[in-house]
């Protein structure tokens, strides 16, 4: 088959040959000899034969070329110039200007398009694009994306972490296994080194191997002998130093301290085989070996290395007993004992085969390595987890000796003797503790601190000035004073009058001038505190609205000129007032008696001569002979008072008056206090027992049986193994004393208001006390989530104490209502990042939530907190004997800071001393009818 090409090029040149062959035969004709002037026509008549079709076809490319300027040139230089018609000239210039003219006309269409094209191109570039749905939906798609990787990224930054952490262990196990495997090889090789050389000095070959055997003649070997002496001392010291390396690690592999044989022993057998001397003697002895000496020094610092060192083991294979939380610290810790014995074991078993029983070099630097990240490590956790045992520690001293202010002076029931040496051992070992941890002086000077602080706060701050009256009775003032007498006398002097105040005036100026409390109420309280003195500052408020109600009354009825009922109720309430501070029979007792007398100031009010200006003026005389000097700026400023504002002026006369009745009350307990407390007892039974006479103690019962049923139900969630292990199955029969104490737990720390049918009629004196002493339980528990909260997101110690966080939150007020000040107080002391600070803000909002409700609680920290607490109090205060006290005691710091509530030591323990306290008046008062009441609820207890 022929190609394409090849016709193609035949078919070109036969043409070619055609249009020579033509061109050669009108040469040939041309040149007859005939007149080529007779074959041409006229031009307009040319031009209608060869006028040009509308439907000819188009000129090829090869006709274009042969219809151009140069081909006619060339065709009409071929030809002779007297040669051709003229119409074929014009015929081909016309077909030319045909062409070029078709040629423009197209060139001017394709420019006209493009040109229109360019336009609707700048057009639809320059109108506003509007975006489409598709292109809405791709962006949200894309901004959806965008925030599901952030939040990806956000909640997953532990778990990336985590994976982090586990490559970085893989790749320095791989790295380790890498390294142990070239030194394996590394040995392998020298070993086969050191066999290949004895093996060629030792070798042999027979010459003769055909003969048969004769006898050898013996060759006597001459013993080497090592040149000089120095090379001699050098031979020996190398082979005396082999040896001891070789029983050194002899004697350390004979103690099996392989971190398998931990593993199958307990903490505590464990403990005692690395205290034990040889072990300490073997590893001082190892590490020495690994060139550990010279960062630790010698002595004491080699013993502190080897103690480090061993308690890796304890780190890694016992961690629940040694670490007290599992945080990031304590996890680094971990691992980085892991490495170490895992390192030190490898490398103790290489020096074991080794031919001079040492590691190599880089073996020794790379195990410096790995003890220094473990010693750092090491070092960072214990100075944290001692400066928090440091305190927990000063913490427990602190309420030892409290316990030991609190029962020192008791000699008639020998309760001093029972504690004292139990208080002395405990606190001896809490002193060796922190000796150990914070040197001798800065424990000493940390301890004495702590007690001094606890001691001046338990103390009652002194008032300002002196208080003493000035004018007091000579049997108060007297040396013998704690009597049963003084004592009637000094309760009988604060008892209000028998009458109940109505609205006449006398009975007004009577309810504005009882500031003291009743008889059994200052019993009850010395009873509690020896230190009690009256405060009427809780009754600021109530008294300034009774007194300025009945100064208001006084005044209209004076305006009205219904006054003299009024005066006279004040001149009669002044003077027993005043007769009540001053000793019968003296000066100024007889000088009031005469001055006030109540017939004569009735007689000028009827005759309308009494008058203000004198009796001031007699107040102002009497007043700073009666009153403690602390109040002379008061009576002064009276007596300065000039105006003719005699309410006014009288209203300033019954402050002070009320504040001399004050202090004289003070004064007596102060005085009195042991003879009031040595018959504080039979006074409450006697009150009690005229108080419920014709009554049931139903709230009491109540009380009694809710208790009950709690303590049974707690005593059978114990396990069966404890129930089959008791030899008495009636043991387990709440005694009396735990259901009171469970009572008084439960009436205490909880955190609902208190209800007027809550409170037992035996505690009815404690009512204001429970109701504080719940405010405070509420609010404990609602800083410590907060804080415990704020740890937690920090990776910070629940038992660290955030004392100065705490007691500013603990001055913010008690309505709850605002989070903002709790966030800012632990803003200011501690870094918190945006995502922290967010979660924080939120936790913080709904515990004041759950603490303005507090009986919707759903917080479940709070829950845990409160149910802590109340479980601490129960097992201190349901302590039985005098061992349990104090085990309980010393313990106390440690469970509370435990719990999350570490700021609140003292706090707590002073509730739990506080209710102790009110548990022992309670049953000394009124323990026969609690013995009745629980009789009484055992029997129907037993009928249902």
């Amino acid at each position: 088959m022929r190609h394409p090409t090849s016709f193609n090029q035949e078919n070109r040149i036969s043409a070619s040959a055609r249009s020579t062959a033509v061109d050669a035969e009108d040469i040939v004709m041309s040149s007859d000899g005939e007149p080529s002037s007779m074959n041409s026509l006229p031009p307009h008549i040319a031009a209608r034969f060869y006028r040009q079709s509308t439907a000819r076809r188009k000129s090829s490319a090869t006709s274009s070329r042969r219809n151009s300027i140069s081909s006619l040139k060339s065709n009409r230089s071929g030809r002779p110039a007297h040669g051709g018609p003229q119409s074929s000239h014009l015929a081909q210039h016309l077909r030319r200007a045909s062409i070029i003219e078709s040629r423009k006309a197209r060139l001017a269409d394709k420019a006209a398009h493009a040109e229109q094209v360019r336009l609707r191109a700048a057009l639809a570039k320059a109108a506003p694009r509007a975006c489409t749905t598709r292109e809405d939906r791709a962006l949200a798609a894309q901004q959806a994306r965008e925030r599901y990787l952030a939040q990806v990224a956000a909640s997953c930054a532990e778990e990336v972490k985590r994976a982090k952490k586990v490559a970085e262990d893989m790749k320095e196990k791989k790295a380790a296994e890498h390294l142990k495997l070239k030194d394996d090889m590394a040995e392998r090789l020298a070993d086969a080194e050191r066999r290949r050389i004895l093996y060629q000095q030792n070798l042999r070959r027979g010459r003769y191997t055909n003969l048969l055997p004769v006898e050898e003649k013996k060759v006597v070997l001459k013993a080497w002998k090592p040149p000089t002496e120095a090379a001699a001392v050098r031979l020996i010291q190398k082979a005396w130093r082999n040896y001891r390396r070789k029983q050194t690690i002899r004697q350390y592999l004979q103690l099996g301290l392989t971190v398998e044989k931990a593993q199958q022993m307990s903490f505590e057998d464990f403990s005692s085989c690395l205290a034990k001397e040889e072990v300490l003697l073997s590893t001082a002895k190892v590490l020495k070996l690994y060139g550990l000496q010279d960062g630790v020094g010698g002595g004491l610092g080699e013993n502190t290395a080897v103690r480090v060192f061993l308690s890796a083991y304890l780190i890694f294979i016992h961690p629940q007993h040694v670490l007290s939380q599992q945080g990031e610290q304590e996890q680094d810790l971990i691992g980085k004992a892991k490495n170490l014995l895992i390192f030190f074991e490898r490398m103790i078993g290489r020096s074991s085969t080794g031919h001079n029983f040492s590691p190599s070099p880089s073996q020794t630097a790379l195990f410096s390595e790995v003890y220094a990240d473990f010693q750092a490590a090491f070092t960072a956790w214990k100075n944290h987890d001692s400066s928090i045992l440091i305190s927990t520690m000063i913490a427990q001293f602190v309420e030892l000796d409290a316990i030991w202010q609190t029962v020192k002076n008791d000699t008639d029931g020998h309760v001093a003797d029972d504690y004292k040496e139990g208080i002395q051992k405990n606190q001896t070992l809490l002193l060796v503790r922190l000796k150990r941890l914070a040197g001798p002086e800065q424990a000493l000077k940390m301890v004495s601190d702590a007690v001094k602080a606890r001691r001046k706060s338990k103390l009652r701050k002194p008032p300002v000035g002196d208080v003493k009256p000035r004018e007091v009775p000579s049997v108060i003032a007297g040396p013998s004073h704690a009597t049963g007498d003084l004592a009637s006398q000094v309760t009988l002097g604060t008892e209000p009058l028998a009458a109940a105040p109505g609205t006449s005036p006398a009975g007004q100026f009577e309810k504005i001038m009882r500031p003291l409390p009743n008889n059994r109420t200052i019993v009850h309280e010395l009873a509690i505190d020896e230190g009690y003195r009256i405060d009427v500052s809780q009754q600021t408020g109530l008294r300034a609205e009774i007194t300025a109600a009945v100064f208001h009354r006084m005044r209209k009825d004076l305006e009205i000129g219904h006054g003299d009922p009024w005066i006279l109720s004040m001149a009669a309430t002044i003077r027993d007032r005043l007769l009540r501070v001053v000793a019968p029979g003296k000066s100024l007792h007889i000088l009031i008696l005469e001055t006030l007398d109540l017939d004569m100031v009735e007689t000028q009010l009827k005759v309308g001569n009494f008058s203000y200006e004198k009796f001031f003026s007699f107040m102002n005389t009497i007043l700073p002979k009666l009153c403690a000097p602390v109040r002379d700026p008061e009576v002064k400023a009276l007596a300065a008072d000039q105006s003719e504002d005699f309410i006014g002026r009288l209203a300033k006369l019954m402050h002070i008056i009320d504040m001399l009745s004050l202090d004289y009350a003070n004064y007596q307990l102060k005085v009195a206090a042991p003879g009031i407390n040595a018959r504080s007892a039979d006074y409450e039974k006697r009150c009690f027992s005229e108080q419920i006479k014709n009554h049931k103690l139903t709230r009491t019962t109540r009380w009694w049986e809710r208790a009950r049923s709690k303590r049974i139900t707690e005593n059978t969630r114990r396990t069966a193994e404890e129930q089959a292990n008791s030899p008495n199955p009636s043991t387990f029969q709440p005694s009396p004393d735990k259901i009171y104490t469970q009572g008084l737990v439960d009436l205490f720390i909880t955190v609902p208001p208190l209800q007027t049918d809550d409170v037992p009629e035996t505690l009815e004196l404690d009512r204001q006390r429970i109701r504080r002493v719940r405010t405070d339980i509420l609010r404990i528990i609602t800083i410590s989530t907060v804080l415990l909260t704020a740890k937690n997101l920090l990776k910070r110690d629940v038992r660290s104490q955030w004392k100065a966080e705490a007691h500013r939150m603990w001055d913010l007020p008690t309505a709850f209502d605002d989070a903002a000040p709790y966030l800012t107080i632990i803003e200011s002391a501690h870094a918190l990042p945006p995502s922290t600070r967010t979660s924080l803000q939120g936790t913080i909002d709904r515990v004041l939530g759950d603490a303005r409700d507090p009986q919707a609680m759903t917080q479940p920290v709070m829950k845990v907190l409160l149910q802590k607490l109340k479980n601490h109090v129960m097992s201190r205060l349901g302590a039985s004997s005098a061992e349990e006290r104090l085990g309980t005691t010393s313990t106390a710091s440690e469970v509370v800071a435990g719990s999350g509530m570490a700021e609140f030591i003292g706090r707590i323990g002073g509730i739990v001393e506080e209710m102790g306290k009110v548990k022992s008046v309670d049953w000394a008062a009124h323990g026969k009818w609690l013995d009745e009441v629980a009789e009484q609820v055992a029997r129907e207890a037993r009928r249902g």
